[in-house]
């Protein structure tokens, strides 16, 4: 019989959670990371679901400079576009998001400016993507991105800084030939891992869970 949490058990994990954020400004540029660590949170991050138990992933380090250097130059390009749409960005008077809206910007751009420098980033692959076939695609990403999340949770509890990027898909078949990728697979994301710089991570401001979650039908609220 598997022993059910304790209290003790949902404090950590929910810790974990609520305080797994998306490190950009404050990524150690200047400090290896072991590819040992790597390799153990690919392996805590294989333990997550995935459809069919085929394990469809893939998944590159990246820590060449050269290819981090290519990798990051197709990312600016990417990022100028889209940054054109976060400038436009706006919510209503009160809401936080507006609030925290250009320092992540800002912390973007900064990540933009410095991707190169990330001492490794890892790019999970899948085979098959097909945007026209809407099923599929959401059951290779729900295979690929829930190990993609564990894998930055366990790089947060060794102290390692992450954040899950998804510019580069823009040029999807670019990025294909700088990672020599083989026919049908496709890269997903870029999670650039480094160590952290300072000591700790708090949790943010988000939208009540209540003001975005609904009851049986779209727009009746969660009674309760």
């Amino acid at each position: 019989m598997v022993p059910s949490m304790t209290d003790d058990d949902v404090v950590v994990t929910d810790r974990l959670l609520t305080t797994t954020r998306s490190v950009r400004r404050r990524l150690d540029l200047t400090r290896p990371v072991p590819l040992y660590l790597i390799e153990q949170c690919l392996t805590v991050a294989m333990q997550a679901p995935t459809g069919g138990k085929l394990q469809f992933w893939r998944w590159i380090v990246v820590t060449d400079p050269d290819q981090r250097a290519r990798i990051a130059e197709v990312y600016a390009r990417a990022w100028n576009v889209y940054r054109q749409t976060a400038d436009a960005q706006q919510y209503r008077d009160g809401d936080p998001r507006q609030r925290q809206l250009q320092p992540v910007v800002d912390s973007a751009q900064h990540l933009a400016d410095h991707l190169a420098d990330v001492p490794a980033l890892l790019v999970p692959c899948i085979p098959g993507l097909a945007p026209d076939n809407p099923f599929l695609t959401a059951t290779l990403l729900a295979s690929v991105l829930p190990a993609t999340w564990s894998f930055m949770l366990a790089a947060r509890s060794r102290g390692l800084g992450t954040t899950l990027t998804t510019l580069t898909l823009m040029h999807e078949r670019e990025m294909a030939a700088i990672l020599e990728l083989p026919d049908g697979f496709s890269h997903c994301a870029v999670v650039p891992v480094a160590y952290y710089t300072g000591t700790t991570f708090q949790p943010v401001e988000r939208l009540p869970a209540r003001t975005v979650t609904y009851l049986d039908r779209w727009h009746q609220a969660l009674a309760g």
